[in-house]
């Protein structure tokens, strides 16, 4: 019996995927429960219709994603932190911090996707922010001292 898996299924494959199962498994686990249905002709073509729209909109993320990189990589953010006498200073940069900076200037970047450490110390850094699984974009940070 063939089936259109609605769910992942451990042992069995992954959702959308079709799969040839025995006959008293499909009907009496997988459909039964709503983790797959019979694969007929309308539910292999509503798959691949489905598939070709889940690739369509990766490759339109993906270009937004190119796009958004170049123009965050020409960007310098600049931050002031406060220092002590001796250059110590008695703060730290995070990434909410840059998340913030870039909503101001009209980015909208979450702050789980910038990958930074607490910058402590003044200097030039440069930071990742993941864009899309394949695009990860490099922006400087330039801490100064108030």
């Amino acid at each position: 019996m063939k089936v259109v898996l609605l769910n992942d299924v451990k042992g069995c494959g992954k959702k959308g995927e079709i799969k040839e199962v025995a006959n008293g498994y499909g009907q009496n686990f997988l459909i039964k429960n709503g983790l797959a249905k019979l694969a007929d002709n309308g539910a292999i073509i509503m798959n691949s219709q489905k598939k070709s729209a889940e690739q369509f909109h990766f490759e339109q993320a993906l270009q937004t994603a190119k796009s958004e990189k170049e123009k965050l990589e020409k960007l310098t953010l600049e931050f002031e932190i406060k220092c002590g006498e001796n250059g110590k200073s008695f703060g730290s940069i995070t990434s909410k911090e840059i998340s913030e900076k870039l909503s101001q200037i009209g980015y909208q970047i979450d702050k789980k996707k910038i990958d930074c450490s607490q910058l402590k110390e003044v200097g030039i850094y440069k930071i990742k922010i993941k864009l899309h699984p394949q695009i990860v974009a490099t922006i400087n940070v330039k801490i100064q001292s108030l």
